[in-house]
């Protein structure tokens, strides 16, 4: 197993500018990943993802947002430390219009540059893994939804 990179690819029916907002907007992230977040999808703004009653939180740096087409932000950096020269994961939103809808093209890099050891990498690369096996699907449902009740 390699560990470089995760991709995941879903379509939606909805519109790019739908799906920007669900990628990028706290109180939509909120409703189909974490429990809570709070950020501006503004490049440089740092923020933090939190789950649970704040058990973890997680500070975020949004990296571009170019709407309706693209959303990414750097997360999991060194030891907790947010500033340019920790080491940490980048995750992608690429949006494509698609018929009437929205191919999302998710991808989370970095892991191997992190400088864990084997089996931590493993063991966290398979986290991820897993949790995005989880929540891309729930994205989508979410986006059904949504553009249901507009």
């Amino acid at each position: 197993m390699e560990y470089g990179s995760i991709e995941r690819e879903i379509h939606v029916d909805a519109p790019p500018e739908v799906v920007f907002e669900v990628v990028s907007s706290p109180e939509h992230i909120s409703e189909w990943w974490t429990d809570d977040a709070d950020f501006e999808a503004t490049p440089g703004a740092v923020g933090e993802l939190v789950w649970g009653d704040r058990a973890q939180v997680v500070p975020m740096v949004v990296v571009d947002a170019q709407p309706p087409r693209l959303f990414s932000f750097r997360w999991c950096h060194a030891e907790g430390k947010v500033d340019d020269l920790a080491t940490s994961l980048l995750v992608t939103f690429e949006l494509t219009p698609s018929g009437t809808g929205t191919r999302i093209r998710l991808t989370e890099t970095g892991f191997r540059e992190m400088g864990w050891e084997a089996a931590k990498l493993e063991e966290l690369y398979r986290d991820h893994v897993a949790g995005w096996d989880t929540f891309v699907p729930r994205l989508g449902e979410y986006l059904a939804r949504l553009v249901s009740t507009r």
